[in-house]
């Protein structure tokens, strides 16, 4: 007999082991099919390779909150907070959560485009995880590929989950807490964790974009309720469980920042008394339903209108702006729920697949009433909160009608699916008749041949049926496929953006997806907003929208008329759905601020480039003072162009002061800031208007030493923010009318540490 050593025993177990695991990985559950899990994993290496393609090209994409990573990841305090510089002035006009991520990254691998959207795109590839997952669990793995295919291909999901905004984190919650509570559905035992984790999802996601988060939490709680196994008390004491992990989630955060003394942290940036409630119930509450919105700008303003975002009615997600970022296959979706209900109507109370129906459903057409009649800011990139619950449906919808597809009634259903999205897909293509015109028809005739193919699909060789459903999924899909390749191969920056091709959206493509075009100059090498190891000639893409102007030469709803009542170059005429041209005295200056010929040129690292707006300056709309390094509309949404000759400036002496310069509006300053990393203050938060700081409190930074230079606009004004009357205006003023100015390329920048 030979005998085994405990070491040897050991040393074969291990590798086995190991390959055990590996198998597992790979093969997945015993009772999925063998393709399931190479099939899915393939869907994240795509969906991976997809969203990482490209991603440089939007350099720090929303400056705003990149400043704010950058600052998180110099300051501890800054990280907590939210502050838009490292000195903590302001904070930005969201909770954190979804900064910590990127300021994480930048921290440990230092600032840089990768590094602040790589995050991103793992929360989008992470989405799609757990939404395959959730709907696998019920309704089988190929339903599962169908809704992670749908959701990583819609146009608007392929944009956010490669920017910096906090719709990414905030998609990526809600689809977690969907997966807890369907998990929480399926069994009494073991209930309570799932609804706990639910619960902190919820948390986390009000850390992220305040009441929105809980759009969805109404029909959850409700569906649970009433179609959970458990006893009727039971199911309310976990409900009030489930309650209290959000309750300390999100909780914790807001009351750290109410007991914390005001004078020793940030002001509350989107706030106008230093509030983090206030700004919850206020600008990012109420304010966004009922267009009511204390301190914004080119804001609705209240009627149930939509006032300057757009038509509201049950119509706006089907809109020309709105239309190609999410609704390719939102009619499909709608008409799969009913036939989902329908399918399920006589299932008992706890019906798994019933309830899935309806907490997705619930899902979708809280957020979708919401969104449609919402009558406060709204931008298209919001819709990506639909995508996860669009995408689900269609996987479930599909499988179930499948299932029953010998019955006419649920055959019928697929083909009117299939139908439905053809011919809405051919629409929306219409919309932008020079892009891809042949793909209109091939998407019609495709999708109608698909129809007739599972009208049938119960009575033909399963292979046709096959067939035929492939071919209405590749014809349902094709439409967004191509916005989203689109999408991937340009470049976004700003506060605006949109997906697909110039004219899919309010701006189409290019920075802030409709603001002018901001260039990093020579890129972060010389002074750009660009990030380091940028491009020389900006960020590829980053042209303007369609024709070199706003699409029809509107703002958002068909209004560009300046906030604060009137610019200081001129008179704002009445709103016709037209820009008009400034009448005032502020004229581009020769030889730099070129008029746009809505052409990208290569950059000269000046702001006044041939085929760009002047820094700051919308498009046709005469250049204002105001947001530093240039002002006007286009200072609020995408910030100033930073030469190398002011990035030199800025960086003497930097680090002798607590801020190296300060500049009216978040964009503006945070463009400087990431030129620099050096700590810029934000005069009045994101739009200028917060009254943050003070004429007082500035005087008193002055008088200090802590602040070094006041950034005004190119046209040699102090510029007065966007606000109007207000502390950033009086500042500006009091700059302009106590220290000279000088002109550093295309900005004016005022020393305040030497009086006139």
């Amino acid at each position: 007999m030979t005998a085994t050593t405990p070491t040897a025993t050991a040393a074969h177990a291990a590798p086995t082991a190991r390959t055990g695991r590996l198998a597992r990985l790979w093969r997945g559950r015993p009772e999925d099919a063998p393709w399931a899990r190479p099939a899915f994993l393939g869907l994240l290496a795509v969906t991976t390779a997809l969203y990482l393609w490209n991603l440089s090209a939007s350099g720090y994409a929303n400056s705003f909150y990149s400043a704010a990573v950058q600052a998180g990841g110099e300051s501890w305090k800054a990280f907590f907070f939210g502050s838009l510089d490292a000195a903590n002035a302001i904070t930005v006009d969201k909770p954190p959560a979804a900064l910590w991520p990127m300021a994480l990254s930048v921290r440990l691998f230092g600032l840089g485009s990768w590094q602040i959207l790589v995050p991103e795109v793992l929360m989008g590839v992470g989405t799609v995880a757990v939404l395959y997952a959730a709907v696998r669990r019920r309704f089988g793995a190929g339903a599962g590929l169908i809704a992670g295919a749908v959701l990583a291909l819609t146009p608007v999901a392929a944009l956010m989950f490669r920017f910096n905004n906090p719709d990414a984190l905030l998609a990526l919650l809600m689809t977690v807490a969907v997966y807890g509570v369907l998990r929480a559905l399926e069994r009494a035992e073991g209930a309570a964790k799932w609804l706990v984790l639910a619960g902190v999802a919820f948390g986390f996601a009000f850390l992220t974009k305040t009441l929105q988060a809980f759009l969805i939490l109404p029909p959850l709680a409700l569906v649970y309720a009433v179609c959970a196994p458990a006893r009727p008390l039971r199911r309310f004491g976990q409900l009030g469980l489930a309650g209290l992990a959000l309750v300390v989630s999100g909780g914790w955060w807001v009351a750290l920042v109410e007991l914390w003394p005001a004078a020793s942290r940030p002001y509350v940036g989107g706030s106008q008394n230093n509030s983090f409630l206030e700004l919850t119930f206020g600008y990012n509450g109420l304010g966004r339903i009922n267009g009511n919105e204390v301190g914004s700008v080119g804001g609705g303003g209240g009627g149930g209108q939509g006032g300057g975002w757009g038509e509201t009615g049950p119509l706006r997600m089907f809109n020309d702006s709105i239309g190609g970022q999410i609704s390719w296959l939102l009619p499909a979706a709608l008409l799969l729920l009913l036939a989902g209900l329908v399918v399920t109507w006589r299932a008992p109370r706890t019906d798994t697949a019933r309830a899935a129906f309806l907490v997705w459903g619930g899902a979708l057409l809280m957020t979708l009433g919401v969104f449609s009649f919402m009558a406060g800011i709204f931008h298209e990139y919001y819709t990506v909160a639909l995508a996860p619950y669009l995408a689900a449906l269609i996987g479930m919808g599909a499988a179930v009608l499948w299932e029953e597809r010998t019955r006419f009634a649920a055959s019928a259903g697929l083909a009117a699916a299939a139908g439905v999205t053809a011919w809405w897909g051919w629409t929306l293509l219409g919309r932008t008749p020079d892009y891809l015109p042949w793909l209109r028809w091939t998407v019609l005739v495709a999708g109608a041949v698909a129809a007739l193919g599972l009208l049938a699909a119960g009575r033909a060789d399963r292979r046709l049926g096959l067939a035929a459903a492939g071919l209405g999924l590749a014809a349902g899909l094709a439409g967004p496929f191509a916005y989203t390749l689109e999408t991937l191969s340009t470049g976004h920056q700003g506060s605006i953006v949109t997906a697909g091709p110039a004219g899919a959206g309010f701006g189409g493509r290019g920075p802030g997806g409709g603001g002018p075009r901001m260039d990093g100059g020579d890129g972060g090498r010389n002074g750009g907003t660009q990030p380091p190891n940028g491009f020389p000639n900006g960020f590829p893409g980053g042209g303007q929208a369609q024709g070199g102007q706003f699409q029809g030469g509107q703002f958002p709803g068909g209004r560009m008329q300046p906030p604060g009542g009137q610019s200081q170059g001129g008179q704002n005429q009445p709103s016709t759905g037209q820009n008009q041209p400034s009448t005032g005295q502020n004229q581009p200056s020769t030889g730099q601020n070129q008029p746009s010929t809505g052409q990208n040129q290569p950059s000269t690292g000046q702001t006044g480039q041939t085929g760009q707006a002047p820094a700051g300056q919308m498009p046709g709309f005469g250049e204002r003072g105001g947001m530093g390094g240039g002002g006007g509309m286009g200072g609020l949404l995408n910030g100033a162009s930073v030469g190398a000759e002011a990035k030199e400036k800025l960086l003497q002496d930097a680090d002798a002061y607590t801020w190296a310069a300060a500049a009216v509006g978040a964009q503006n300053a945070a463009s400087y800031q990431l030129a620099t990393e050096k700590p810029v203050m934000a005069i009045g938060g994101f739009n200028g208007s917060d009254p943050s700081p003070t004429l007082a409190q500035f005087k008193e930074y002055v008088a200090e030493g802590k602040i070094h230079y006041f950034i005004g606009s190119g046209g040699g004004g102090a510029g007065g923010g966007m606000g109007g009357a207000g502390s950033s205006s009086e500042i500006s003023t009091w700059v302009q009318e106590n220290f000279a100015a000088v002109t550093v390329g295309s900005a004016t920048f005022y020393d305040l540490t030497s009086e006139k």
